[in-house]
Parts: structure tokens; C-alpha cells; sequence
């Protein structure tokens, strides 16, 4: 196991160094000038050079790239051109509102997923295995800005039962915390639930098609006992690598969501970043996201040992 952890980690250090440098050459290569933005339709030539040499953009393209790993291996993720204020300090200000959507919707989906999968393996042909065929298709196919702006609609605006947009940290209250993120954790959560769902009865109906589980319902097993204690355990491989990868695919649907409800989280932040031609903003968010991407896929093969012990590396 330490030494498959060491080969991980090594690996891990390869991935984050390509990204790196794929962020880094993708943004300064992209047309467009930061300098020119910072100083507005009113700025001159002079003015233009002087901001660009100030931040350093003059230099050449492998300086640039030395420097700013350098920084960021010393916690200094830079500042913003925009703002002028620390990238880090406004990454920390927004990361509650996403930390918040992103585990409500995954406790959602993974709750709602798995149990529906497992209701639809154990009654397969019957009402609830038709009626996931039919929420799969549809969780799949309706975008998320769709979702979000019809549950808006009928919910918020027309039933007045929740807020339109919006958010309220948990300092405000756990009651107006959690009433404004229902209708966002529902809207990114049913595509997630879709496709748990159809994942977890598939590997289901495998496991229920075995000998012994033949021979545990000859014994008397009761149905709880046969899908959660035998069938549910040694489906679990499957189901826990969906669950991963979903949670790490929630980054990407969390900035349409945050946009859609106006949630001031991080998908917000990178969506301004983009529009300013913010590059510290930009690369330091998408390096810990892949950072996250990767130590979640980690942990997800790691914690195969705990649900099959005949696992090893």
C-alpha cells in the first residue's frame, strides 16, 4: 500500500505540473490583453506598456512560468489584476457558498441515487425501474440552466415558496442558509442522481443475479438483509467510483449553477476572472481544482480496500 501511495503521488506531481503549464500557455496565448482591460478605452500606449511591465508581462514566457510556480509553492498565489487584492484571500471569501452547494448536493444525490437504483434493481420491470428510465432521460438530456430556471419560476416566482437567487452564509442563520440552496442543490443534483441511479442498478442487478445470493433468499434471508448487507457491499466498487467522479465533474456544474442563482461562490469568481482577463485568479483556481480532481480520485482508490478486501495494490 505505501508503495502504490508513492507511485500515486509521484504521478499526482507529473499531472499537476502538465496542468500547470496547459493553464499557463493556454491564457497568455488566448487573444486579448490584461493590461489593455486595467486601463480602460481610455488608456494610452504608454500607459498600456507601463502596466505590463509592472506586472511582469514583458518577461519571457519560461521567467513567467518559473516565477509564478515559485510563488505558488510559497502559498503566494498572486494578486489580482483587477482588484488588487490577494488571490487567495478572494478564493477564501467565495469558498463557502461552493463548499456549501457542492456537499449538500452530493449528500442529495448520493442519498436519492443509490436508493433509487436499488429499489429499481430489486423490483426490475416494475413502476420504479420504468419511471428511473424515464428520470434518467431526463436528467441527462435538460441542461442545468434549464432545471434552474424552471424550478425559479414555478417555485420562486410562482408558488412563492422559496427565494429566486441568491445566498445566505451559514452565520445568518442554518434556516435562510439552507432554504436559499434548495432549489440550486436540486437543480445540479438530478442529473447527478440520474446517473448514480442507473450505475448502482446496474451493478445490482449483477450482484443479485449471483449464487450466493440465490442461497441467501433459500435461507430466509429477509430483503433488507439481502440488498443491503450482501448485495449493496459487493456492489460497491462500482457505485463508489461513480460517486467520485461525480463529485469531481460538481466543479464544472457548480459555475453554471452559481451563475443561474446568483451565489457568490467560486464558479462566480472564475466567471469574472474570465470576462477581466484576471490571469492570477484564473490559473490559481483551475490549478486547485485539479489539485481536488486528483486527490478525490485518490482517495476513491484507496477506499476500495475498505469495501473489497480482496483489493490490494
Amino acid at each position: 500500500m505505501g508503495v502504490y501511495i508513492l507511485r500515486r503521488l509521484v504521478s499526482t506531481i507529473a499531472v499537476m505540473v502538465m496542468v500547470g503549464i496547459f493553464v499557463f500557455l493556454l491564457l497568455r496565448l488566448a487573444p486579448g490583453d490584461p493590461a489593455a482591460i486595467i486601463v480602460g478605452k481610455s488608456g494610452t500606449a504608454e500607459m498600456i506598456a507601463g502596466i505590463r511591465e509592472k506586472l511582469g508581462m514583458n518577461d519571457p514566457m519560461p521567467v513567467q512560468f518559473i516565477r509564478w510556480v515559485r510563488d505558488m509553492l510559497g502559498g503566494d498565489f498572486g494578486i489580482s489584476i483587477f482588484s488588487g487584492r490577494p488571490v487567495l484571500e478572494l478564493i477564501s471569501q467565495r469558498l463557502e457558498p461552493t463548499l456549501s452547494l457542492s456537499i449538500l448536493t452530493m449528500i442529495f444525490s448520493v442519498s436519492v441515487g443509490v436508493c433509487f437504483g436499488i429499489l429499481a434493481a430489486w423490483r426490475t420491470g416494475g413502476f420504479i425501474d420504468r419511471l428511473l428510465a424515464a428520470f434518467s432521460a431526463l436528467g441527462y438530456s435538460v441542461p442545468i440552466f434549464v432545471i434552474g430556471y424552471f424550478f425559479i419560476y414555478f417555485f420562486a416566482i410562482r408558488a412563492h415558496w422559496l427565494p429566486v437567487q441568491g445566498y445566505v452564509p451559514i452565520a445568518g442563520g442554518l434556516r435562510p442558509w439552507f432554504v436559499h440552496l434548495i432549489l440550486p442543490t436540486l437543480a445540479l443534483g438530478l442529473g447527478y442522481i440520474a446517473f448514480i441511479a442507473r450505475v448502482t442498478r446496474a451493478s445490482m442487478l449483477e450482484v443479485l443475479s449471483e449464487d450466493y445470493m440465490r442461497t441467501a433468499a433459500a435461507k430466509g434471508a429477509s430483503s433488507y438483509a439481502m440488498l443491503f448487507h450482501h448485495a449493496l457491499k459487493n456492489a460497491g466498487v462500482p457505485i463508489l467510483t461513480v460517486i467520485g467522479i461525480s463529485f469531481a465533474y460538481l466543479i464544472g456544474g457548480v459555475v453554471l449553477t452559481e451563475t443561474v442563482f446568483n451565489i457568490p461562490g467560486i464558479g462566480r469568481l472564475v466567471v469574472d476572472g474570465i470576462n477581466n482577463r484576471d490571469y492570477p485568479i484564473i490559473q490559481s483556481v483551475l490549478i486547485l481544482t485539479s489539485g481536488l480532481y486528483v486527490l478525490i480520485n485518490l482517495t476513491v482508490d484507496l477506499a476500495y480496500t475498505l469495501i473489497d478486501p480482496r483489493i490490494r495494490y
